[in-house]
């Protein structure tokens, strides 16, 4: 007969007993394995997220409320670009510190931040946000994997591109239309009523924080907010208007940029092709940031353009800054959410010991129950060693059984739980999601069975063979 039976035998004639200790044991585990996986799934979506741009150019702040606000959209904007400045930014040719020009930006995104609708966020962009990559070789999809319809046209000024959690969460499909709320700095939601947006694209699941967004044409974006500044001004008395549009040659960045417009009657074109402001001219277009990919031939521009964006100067003030987004959020995970993870994985590791102090009081407090069957074995044979083992491998039974339910439970929870972390946070997780740390629980559990069971198979090495059976009837 082997130890293990023998142990499982004892484990099996305190049923009741066992029973709740493994119990306990097994909710630490799953406290402790539920923190490991919750972390490194958030980690991962942070990381995810961070990975479709290189450089994120705003107006002068901080640079980690510019990464959470236009990456994540997270808190409020840093402030605004006048877009006259965001036009000279991406015609100006910047010189490397090695006296060449640093080519043309690959892609250059204009987003405007505020608004929301059923409290999702409200992003005003252009078309070429959906041409960039939002990791490495995955590119949005709107015919494929659950993605639907098309991506916006420029010149459609009142189409708009959801994530699939809004479009399920806010029950929209391709063809419908809403009308959102927009804010303007801390305040509140405006109340009004705005020209409603037409949905013609819900692209496929990314795993960022694209995916509870709502993308509208920045055109519109920009018409629903003046909108609200001139409410004599209906939207279809908007018509638009000329601006100065980097030309290819003096190597301005390639793709198609957003026309402001106002109304034709109050804008002329001035000498270089910019408007003319009248004292009854609708505000000026603002953005909130600038989303950059560089040319990925010449790694040198990743650490040379941030100083020299910065750097630029508009009217002799320094209007941006340049921030590498993945940076930031590698701030944010090792400074913030890694301390706080610490401390929950710190809390998680005191239940699973107090869980094995339970094994060794449950197991301890039964030696003297156990005495006779004890000195049965040492009379049949069995040496002090040998019984020294069978509590051991008894403590070591009771950690990994409760162990492997604990694993069990947080992963059928995670699983439970999983949409509704996915409609509110937009992270995508699921029960099958597992992370290499997990596999430090077994030799973890194990040696803990074996610090708390040295106790009760110190007594029962101790025990005396002709005392117990003379104390037995």
């Amino acid at each position: 007969m082997s130890l293990w039976f023998i142990a499982w035998r004892n484990i099996q004639q305190r049923s009741l007993a066992s029973s709740l200790t493994a119990l306990s044991m097994a909710l630490g585990v799953a406290l402790v394995a539920a923190v490991l996986v919750i972390h490194g799934v958030i980690e991962r979506s942070f990381r995810r997220g961070a990975q479709g741009y290189d450089l994120v150019v705003g107006p002068k702040g901080s640079p980690m409320q510019l990464v959470l606000n236009t990456v994540y959209y997270l808190g409020e904007p840093v402030g605004k670009i006048p877009y006259e400045h965001y036009m000279e930014l991406i015609s100006h040719r910047f010189q490397l510190p090695d006296g060449r020009v640093a080519p043309p930006f690959a892609k250059c995104i204009p987003v405007c931040m505020g608004g929301s609708y059923l409290g999702f966020p409200l992003v005003g962009t252009t078309p070429e946000f959906f041409e960039l990559s939002f990791m490495e070789g995955q590119h949005y999809e709107f015919t494929q994997h659950g993605g639907q319809g098309r991506n916006m046209e420029i010149g459609n000024f009142w189409e708009a591109v959801i994530g699939p959690t809004v479009a399920k969460a806010a029950n929209l499909k391709v063809g419908d239309q809403f009308q959102p709320r927009h804010t303007t700095g801390i305040e509140e939601e405006c109340p009004e009523e705005h020209h409603p947006f037409t949905v013609v694209g819900i692209f496929a699941p990314t795993g960022t924080p694209n995916d509870r967004a709502i993308f509208v044409n920045i055109e519109g974006f920009w018409r629903m907010h003046e909108h609200r500044s001139d409410p004599s001004a209906s939207p279809s008395e908007v018509s638009p208007r000329r601006t100065a549009s980097p030309d290819p040659a003096d190597g301005a960045a390639s793709h198609s940029q957003p026309q402001p417009s106002s109304s034709s009657s109050q804008s002329q074109p001035s000498a270089n092709g910019s408007p003319e402001q009248s004292p009854h001219h609708a505000p000026e277009r603002f953005i909130s940031a600038v989303l950059i990919r560089l040319d990925e031939s010449d790694p040198t521009l990743n650490v040379a353009l941030p100083r020299l964006i910065e750097d630029y100067r508009i009217g002799g003030v320094q209007v941006f800054q340049a921030v590498h987004p993945s940076v930031e959020v590698a701030k944010l995970l090792e400074g913030i959410i890694g301390n706080v993870q610490l401390v929950l994985l710190i809390l998680a590791v005191l239940v699973v010991v107090v869980a094995g102090v339970g094994i060794l009081v449950s197991i301890y407090n039964s030696m003297n129950e156990r005495k006779r069957d004890i000195a049965i074995m040492r009379a049949l044979g069995a040496s002090r060693l040998t019984v020294m083992m069978v509590i051991l491998l008894e403590s070591i039974l009771l950690s990994l059984g409760g162990g492997a339910v604990g694993v069990v439970m947080s992963h059928g929870l995670i699983g439970l739980l999983a949409p509704i972390i996915t409609e509110h946070t937009g992270v995508q997780i699921s029960a099958l999601h597992f992370q290499i740390s997990e596999l430090v629980l077994i030799p973890g559990l194990v040696i803990l069975a074996s610090i708390v069971g040295y106790l009760p198979a110190v007594a029962a090495y101790r025990t005396d063979v002709a005392k117990a059976l003379a104390a037995s009837p």
